[in-house]
């Protein structure tokens, strides 16, 4: 096949059209096409009067090495095998079948890979499967009853099964594809092969996930819930076995670590075991929620409500004379904030939307990054405690309650409480509490976030709106620790693959993904199943 970049079509123009212009470009007679397919769909709105969809296609015609010679000079050029391809088995023998630890994106598609080259892994997950844990997840949100084992951060499909599920990513990998496949065949629309800013939403998450589990049970695999991993135990520098629930030990030899950037108790467990650990970066900060009609007609111009264009979104940087940096974060069109606190006691909130995007209201994270010398002390697990700190004022400042700390922007600038709503209404369940947010943030924090709303209202007119809505605190954007790997992927203890955004190694559905099969392969490279 041929690939062909930069085909534009305005917005008014239909799809169909791409043919024309593929055999114009190609200087073909119709029946020389055979066919055509998308490799990349994004929107290039930088003139909203003139907004264009941008097209890379890959095109099967008759008589391609002719034509390729012809047009080579005008960017015509092969397409690449995208295809993935498995590694190569080992030869060292299993005595156990091989455990994975977590069911966010890097321990399922570390499973799902291993299960399709004949391993059979045994998943562990502390929460319950998606549907048990929606119920648990409402409510909370409805009830403010918090189940700390089953939550936004803890269950079938990880943190990111509660997000607008975003299938963005900043790596560039060809397991990519293979994810994105993976989640087509698992009832996914296949427009995310090919869309630039694919994402599938809540609603759509929780039955791709049980079709990714399903298929690793179909292979041999095994999955289990509410099996949480309250030991290690470690012999000769190498596992020996793992405990689940404080009783039941499961011998394995090999354990891949995707337990997720909330797991906070199983860290300290693995630090008191001599796994080493070191402290990350992460950042802090608060949820802001605008109409999203407003986003809509700042990016998009007279076009905005557009069905070919959906709900817009943005994304923003703003680097501070102190040094410090501001970005939004997360951004969820049509979405809601909502309540994500995994530990009694502290208040945490995260954005969601569904696939539709049809909510009122747009929310996007505005983080401020935290480094290790912004921490108390130089213990490994000192970022966690920072966490910790800022999620109880939260908690305490909102009553106790699980409600959630809100103020207005306009108040917000002015160093003023909040005592009434203007046009924008929070989306935030069980409910929200009018406090001053500077009481649940670092001061660094506050003062960068303040001076990052003017610069982001200078980008985004309205972005500083007085009646705009911050909801605190958001802490969990990414893990507070890292835990060591070699290039084999293998942690100081042998036969321990940390993998995820938990480890420190990645961020998003995406890259855990994309990490998972990595570990998967290496593991594949060295051992053979167990028969």
């Amino acid at each position: 096949m041929l690939r062909i970049n930069n085909i534009k079509l305005r917005i008014d123009e239909d799809e169909k059209s791409l043919k024309k212009k593929i055999i114009n470009i190609l200087k073909l007679k119709e029946n020389q096409l055979i066919k055509y397919q998308i490799y990349r769909k994004s929107i290039d709105a930088r003139k909203k009067d003139l907004i264009y969809f941008i097209y890379t296609v890959d095109v099967k015609v008759k008589n391609e090495e002719v034509i390729l010679k012809k047009l080579s000079n005008k960017g015509i050029t092969k397409t690449p095998d995208m295809s993935y391809k498995e590694v190569s088995i080992g030869n060292i023998k299993l005595a156990h079948r091989p455990v994975i630890i977590g069911t966010g994106p890097s321990g399922l598609f570390a499973g799902l890979i291993l299960a399709q080259m004949g391993f059979r892994p045994i998943l562990l997950e502390r929460g319950e499967n998606v549907d048990e844990r929606f119920k648990t997840v409402s409510t909370f949100w409805e009830e403010r009853i918090l189940n700390t084992e089953s939550n936004v951060q803890f269950g079938e499909g990880g943190a990111g099964t509660f997000s607008d599920g975003k299938l963005t990513t900043l790596i560039s990998d060809e397991r990519c594809r293979k994810v994105l496949e993976e989640f087509i065949k698992a009832g996914a629309p296949e427009s995310i092969i090919y869309s630039k800013k694919p994402h599938v939403g809540t609603d759509l998450l929780r039955n791709i996930v049980k079709q990714i589990r399903k298929q690793i049970i179909d292979l041999g695999g095994e999955v289990r819930f509410n099996s949480k991993v309250t030991d290690i135990v470690i012999q000769n520098n190498q596992i020996e076995s793992v405990v689940i629930n404080n009783e039941d030990a499961l011998k394995c030899s090999v354990v891949l670590l995707g337990i997720g950037h909330s797991a906070r108790d199983t860290f300290e467990v693995l630090y008191n075991k001599g796994i080493k650990i070191n402290q990350k970066p992460f950042s802090i900060g608060v949820r802001i929620e605008h109409p999203q009609q407003l986003i809509d007609k700042n990016q998009y111009g007279e076009y905005a409500q557009n069905p070919k264009l959906g709900a817009a979104d943005y994304k923003l940087v703003y680097h501070s004379p102190s040094g410090r940096s501001a970005y939004t974060f997360c951004m969820c069109p049509g979405g809601y904030v909502v309540a994500s606190s995994s530990e009694a006691g502290g208040v945490v909130v995260n954005g969601m939307s569904e696939y539709s995007r049809a909510g009122l209201n747009a929310n996007s994270a505005i983080l401020v990054g935290v480094s290790p010398t912004d921490f108390e002390s130089s213990d490994p697990l000192a970022g966690i405690e920072f966490q910790r700190k800022w999620e109880r004022l939260a908690y305490k400042l909102t009553g106790e309650s699980y409600f959630a700390p809100v103020q207005l922007v306009g108040d917000f600038l002015n160093d003023k409480k909040s005592n009434e709503l203007g046009f924008v209404k929070p989306t935030y369940k069980p409910d929200v509490k009018f406090s001053e947010l500077k009481n649940c943030l670092p001061d660094f924090v506050v003062e960068t976030i303040k001076e990052a709303l003017i610069y982001f209202d200078s980008k985004i007119k309205g972005f500083a709106s007085k009646d705009a809505i911050l909801t605190g605190v958001e802490t969990r954007s990414s893990s507070p620790i890292r835990i060591e790997r070699d290039e084999n992927y293998q942690s100081n203890i042998i036969g321990l693959y940390p993998i995820g955004e938990g480890a420190g190694h990645a961020g998003g559905i995406m890259s855990s993904a994309v990490d998972g099969i990595r570990a998967a392969e290496q593991v594949a490279l060295k051992y053979t199943p167990k028969v």
